[in-house]
């Protein structure tokens, strides 16, 4: 769960390590480190903290000319965060320089071997195994030295390594975490992620499990066996497309995009009132017998996942199954001809839903995956993909990816209740193709949702509450809470309260209850009522017009009426905006919340 960036080139400079590490901070901000080439020695920076700390400890050398170089922003699993465990790590001859990305199982076992030998370490790390490893195997070949170390691993691991004798080559190996390789005239490029090669080219090849590729004048891919033929992706976001384009934080970018994410999520499927997914062709057989679908998912896409649950077993009354990927891929799952399981990732390389969709391939089960990223790992191992469109993400908190996620899986149920005969509900295409102005109406006024924010930004706990599609929804509000203010935020089902939950409650533990004009609202009420009897105060997403609901609570945030089905979706960025307002005002890292990374790409 780190970044990875390096280049070979002609009329490079420090900065462009520096800047690329920039745009992949969202995926590890424990310290940060630079190695690069300067004339026939490698140098090497690394610090502990952001990516500005260690551009302002290069000073000047940020403009010195180099040939190439690698870097890496960090964050931990083995060694606490401090400069000797930041990345690049080295050999006992200071000649090779290695980054990685994932996990090596079996690091203590082989420092034990090198240490033998006469190895000598100096961090915590597993990464530093590396390094010695291709100490010990290397003679010229900086690829074929990696090569040789790759079947002594166990584990997950992106690599990138460069030895000082060897100017202008890189070397990389993955298996289990992402790399990316792009080329121009003058670059070629590796990078844990897509972003910061977009200011070199679009064009771009995704290195497969087991490959590895030599990164120099020319780029050269080796599989498991011999030289592999790469099919080359067009990426059609844009550099700017990754920027903050004038807002505090990119979570809050993020959040007002959502109108346009909406629209372009639902550009070609919804076609007056008719769905149609292209990606499916050729499915309707299969699609038509299924009678259990099984969700793949982690944290906010196994939200998005539940609300899908909700949504099918009303509309179709089929049985959906939703599990977190990290217990699931653990557990004896049927496979049959008759289950569909659809696996949710906004990065394609969460690690759990990868290696849980691999359990179920070999399985012979058929995997539908939903996925923001072109190319990732996910979409290139499930038999169909739906693709978000939802731009690149930087935030650690999803927001809108989410909510992409949300409105794709509801145009799937229609797809899927087209296909068996059942009929949809008047009203809700209606309001789903106009669900874009919806969005635009609560974002416009979204400063009434930070000045009830700034009411509750004293207290440390919070407990949400709602009922059938609410509760997915509490789920994620607390999740959103939790990340990003270190609020101590629970969720419940609120049927739930009086078999335990409700002895946390006094004056000092508010609750955020998810109450829109739907069938669960009566309900509902009742359990607002036992909140307030042991005097908490209560927030609540409500439906515009609703004056029951406005009466009992102490503080309102209201959503504009639509079907009953899509209040999930239209609350999303009245929770995003919630959390994002309380933790602004408490000053912190929004984009960055401490102890998180955005792709978990490690177990």
């Amino acid at each position: 769960m780190c970044g990875i960036f390096g280049f070979v080139g002609e009329g490079g400079k420090v900065r462009d390590l520096v800047d690329a590490l920039k745009k992949l901070e969202y995926r590890g901000y424990d310290s940060a480190g630079v190695a690069f080439w300067d004339e026939d020695a490698v140098r090497l920076f690394k610090i502990k903290g952001k990516v500005s700390d260690l551009e302002t400890a290069l000073g000047d050398i940020l403009d010195l000319d180099i040939k190439g170089g690698i870097a890496h922003t960090r964050w931990a699993t083995h060694g606490e965060p401090n400069d000797v465990n930041a990345h690049p790590h080295f050999d006992c001859e200071r000649k090779i320089f290695v980054v990685h990305n994932g996990i090596i199982e079996n690091h203590k076992e082989l420092r034990k071997e090198l240490e033998k030998r006469g190895h000598r370490f100096v961090s915590d790390t597993d990464t530093e195994v590396l390094a010695h490893l291709i100490e010990e195997n290397y003679y010229g070949n900086i690829l074929e030295a990696l090569r040789r170390i790759l079947p002594l691993l166990r584990g997950s691991y992106a690599v990138v390594a460069m030895h000082s004798d060897e100017v202008g080559i890189l070397a990389a190996a993955r298996k289990g975490s992402p790399l990316v390789i792009g080329k121009n005239e003058n670059f070629c490029v590796v990078a844990s992620d897509i972003t910061p090669i977009l200011k070199y080219t679009k064009e771009v090849i995704f290195l497969d499990e087991g490959e590895t590729v030599s990164v120099g004048g020319t780029v050269d891919f080796v599989g498991l066996k011999d030289s592999v033929e790469k099919r080359i992706f067009h990426i059609s976001w844009s550099e700017r497309d990754a920027e903050k384009g004038g807002y505090k934080h990119f979570m809050l970018k993020e959040i007002m995009e959502e109108p346009e994410v909406l629209k372009n999520a639902m550009a070609g499927r919804m076609k007056g009132s008719k769905v149609e997914f292209e990606e499916l062709k050729g499915w309707e057989d299969f699609l038509s017998n299924v009678e259990k679908v099984k969700m793949i998912a982690c944290g906010t896409s196994h939200h998005a996942g539940m609300l899908f649950k909700y949504f099918i077993e009303d509309l179709i009354q089929i049985e959906v199954e939703t599990d977190v990927a990290s217990e699931m891929r653990y557990r004896k799952t049927k496979v049959d001809d008759e289950t569909l399981f659809i696996a949710i990732s906004q990065s394609g390389e969460t690690a759990d839903t990868l290696e849980t969709v691999r359990k179920i391939k070999e399985k012979g089960g058929r995997v539908l995956s939903l996925c923001n990223v072109l190319g990732s790992t996910l979409t290139r191992e499930s038999d169909r993909t739906i693709f978000l469109n939802a731009g690149p993400e930087i935030s650690v908190a999803s927001t809108k990816a989410y909510v992409a996620q949300v409105v794709v899986l509801l145009l799937l149920g229609v797809e899927l209740a087209r296909i068996k005969g059942k009929n949809i509900p008047a009203g809700f295409l209606d309001d789903l193709r106009d669900i874009h102005a919806r969005f635009e109406e609560i974002l416009e006024n979204s400063n009434l949702i930070r000045d009830t924010a700034r009411e509750f930004v004293k207290f440390r706990n919070f407990m949400y509450i709602g009922r059938w599609m609410g509760y997915p929804s509490a789920l994620e509000g607390a999740l959103k809470l939790k990340e990003i203010s270190y609020t101590n935020a629970t969720a419940y089902p609120a049927g739930e309260l009086k078999h335990g939950p409700i002895a946390l409650l006094d004056e000092d533990f508010p609750v955020f209850a998810i109450v829109p004009t739907d069938r669960m609202k009566e309900k509902m009420l009742n359990n607002i009522m036992e909140v307030k009897a042991r005097k908490a105060k209560v927030v609540g997403v409500v439906t515009e017009g609703d004056d029951e609901v406005f009466r009992l609570l102490d503080h309102t945030l209201k959503i504009p009426k639509v079907h009953e089905y899509l209040y999930p979706l239209v609350m999303a960025p009245v929770l995003q905006l919630f959390a994002y307002f309380i933790a602004d005002e408490r000053g912190l890292d929004v984009d960055k919340p401490r102890n998180l990374a955005k792709s978990v790409t490690v177990e």
